[in-house]
């Protein structure tokens, strides 16, 4: 697997576990709001290893957003959540172009 497929899947398991009503909240509010810092440059270095690789990277700008605004509860939750389903959607997406375009050459 490519390098920017396993980004998308880390950033979605961080995105996925931050998205756990209340245990997401906790984890967020307990550590004073320091791992949507760290999701927001994760999304980042995901986004740069994606415009690298030519690889589509409209979830990762989706994940950066979702990390400036998810200090709001319930938007917070619902960000997280999607922008999850993006991470893994694309991953998919990308892997499956990859291999695509492996296997014709």
């Amino acid at each position: 697997m490519k390098l920017s497929v396993w980004a998308k899947v880390v950033s979605g398991l961080f995105e996925l576990i931050l998205a756990i009503p209340i245990i997401g909240g906790l984890i967020v509010i307990g550590n004073g709001y320091l791992p949507l810092t760290i999701v927001f440059f994760l999304h980042l270095t995901t986004l740069i290893i994606c415009v690298a690789a030519k690889h589509s990277f409209k979830s990762s700008v989706l994940g950066m957003i979702t990390s400036l605004i998810a200090w709001i509860p319930v938007v917070g939750w619902l960000f997280h959540g999607l922008t999850s389903i993006a991470l893994f959607v694309s991953a998919y997406q990308t892997r499956k172009k990859i291999s695509t375009s492996s296997s014709i050459q």
